[in-house]
């Protein structure tokens, strides 16, 4: 629970102190800016907030790491994809997203905190505690704060134990350690397909290259 809040304000505070002009600067999520990005963690943070009050009286389906599917490939033309950048467009003045991300992510991160760690809750069809559900959310919260700074180098890094527990999660997922070489960061973005390999971190992952990425949905 406190990783999950560490992570979630980390990641706000981050986006609240943007620039305007970095808005309109591309994120790590493919064919998105850094406003469609900002929008989305708005409809994450509703998300959480219809999860935490959506009790489920059914015994869990899913852990903070089986929350997670693996696609075949990123889904960058989905709908929902193309109404969060219709919504980002729609906003106009970067400092609304900021107003409705603060609004929105501080009741999120309040009721993460008011919550019981054991209570079922529903969401996507399936069923976890809220514990592991917000367990999930910090991969969800450090990845996304990746592609925040992906082209914006001046931005704080995400907080270092989210970078480890996500690279934990991450590896899980995959079925495989990456090397220790690999710092936490490169680790999760060679992992998720965020950045290609160079030639040397091909040959250090060795057989494990082949199942990379895994793409997350």
């Amino acid at each position: 629970m406190h990783l999950f809040s560490q992570c979630w304000t980390a990641l706000r505070t981050a986006v609240a102190e943007l620039p305007d002009a970095s808005f309109g600067q591309p994120s790590g999520c493919t064919g998105w800016l850094v406003r469609d990005l900002v929008c989305h963690l708005v409809i994450d943070a509703q998300d959480v907030l219809i999860t935490l009050v959506t009790p489920a009286d059914t015994e869990p389906t899913r852990n903070a790491v089986t929350y997670w599917n693996v696609a075949e490939r990123p889904a960058i033309d989905d709908p929902l994809g193309k109404l969060i950048v219709r919504l980002a467009n729609a906003y106009e003045e970067p400092w609304l997203l900021k107003f409705h991300l603060d609004d929105l992510g501080s009741a999120a991160g309040r009721a993460a905190e008011m919550c019981d760690p054991a209570l079922a809750v529903r969401t996507r069809d399936e069923v976890l505690t809220a514990g592991d559900y917000l367990s999930a959310y910090v991969l969800e919260w450090t990845l996304h704060h990746l592609d925040l700074i992906a082209y914006l180098p001046d931005v704080a890094d995400p907080p270092a134990q989210g970078l480890v527990e996500s690279r934990r999660m991450l590896e899980i997922i995959a079925g495989s350690a990456i090397p220790e070489s690999f710092s936490d960061k490169d680790a999760l973005l060679i992992g998720t397909g965020r950045r290609r390999p160079t030639e040397q971190e091909s040959a250090h992952l060795g057989s494990l290259a082949a199942k990379l990425p895994v793409i997350l949905e």
